[in-house]
């Protein structure tokens, strides 16, 4: 969530494995008919209308007017809202809060976490998949190789996203009285769709805050230094693969 503005028609056109691949969390959340249940960083809404076919009442919340209006139009029937998940307003209303490909945009995670135990019944149950340690360590390397050219500090290229250990992150959720049931950090590469140009495409999708540390005219160029550095390692057979590491975790609100 570094970035304020979100092309959600890109998003949905080149971007599917985001929530295609986000369907083992929904398997892990097990919803069930009846459950009122949060889609925390909702985007297009495509998970939170998997989770409603189970017959659960559904809340889809996103700090992204985009992806908003995108959600509603593609799931008039679900209720979605513009919200900041560092802000969440909900007191007690859940039974389980799911979040998927959401929680590594957050560089304060502690605000997050109160939200999401605020708005948890006790018993309740949080669920969540996102960006773990290691998380896209190999493009980070060539981004930082590819920013040294273009002047930008690697401490700054280092800080758009959230990537906690396991350790860190379960003892944030036991801090605020969610005890852990479940918590792996595993390896998941990921192909990117548009051959060549893939990685240019994945990089303004979701690195827009680095690209704006430069002049615009000068993004182009970025964009082609970062893809020679990362070429030797990340481009297969015709395609790039990102690095990417994700951390999933189960929770639940003691009483």
């Amino acid at each position: 969530m570094t970035t304020n503005t979100w092309d959600a028609q890109l998003y949905d056109d080149k971007h599917s494995f985001v929530w295609e691949k986000g369907k083992g969390v929904v398997e892990m959340l097990a919803p069930a008919a009846g459950e009122r249940i949060l889609d925390l960083g909702c985007g297009t809404g495509h998970l939170t209308a998997e989770i409603a076919a189970s017959g659960a009442a559904m809340t889809g919340i996103d700090r992204s007017p985009e992806m908003i209006a995108q959600a509603r139009k593609e799931y008039p029937r679900l209720r979605f809202e513009v919200c900041d998940a560092r802000e969440i307003p909900f007191e007690g209303e859940f039974d389980a809060v799911f979040s998927n490909a959401a929680l590594h945009w957050i560089l304060d995670p502690g605000n997050v976490i109160q939200g999401i135990a605020r708005a948890l019944r006790p018993g309740g149950r949080f669920v969540a998949e996102l960006g773990g340690k290691g998380n896209i360590r190999r493009l980070m390397e060539a981004v930082a190789r590819a920013g040294d050219a273009a002047g930008i500090e690697r401490s700054a290229a280092a800080n758009i996203w959230y990537f906690p250990s396991v350790g860190e992150y379960a003892g944030l959720l036991e801090r605020h009285g969610l005890a852990v049931r479940e918590a792996v950090l595993f390896d998941r590469p990921t192909q990117l769709e548009d051959g060549e140009t893939g990685l240019a495409v994945w990089l303004r999708m979701f690195a827009g805050a680095l690209l704006e540390r430069v002049a615009a005219e000068k993004q182009d160029a970025l964009l082609r230094e970062v893809e020679r550095q990362a070429r030797p390692e990340l481009f297969k057979k015709g395609s790039w693969e990102l690095d990417y590491v994700r951390l999933r975790i189960s929770a639940r609100k003691e009483s």
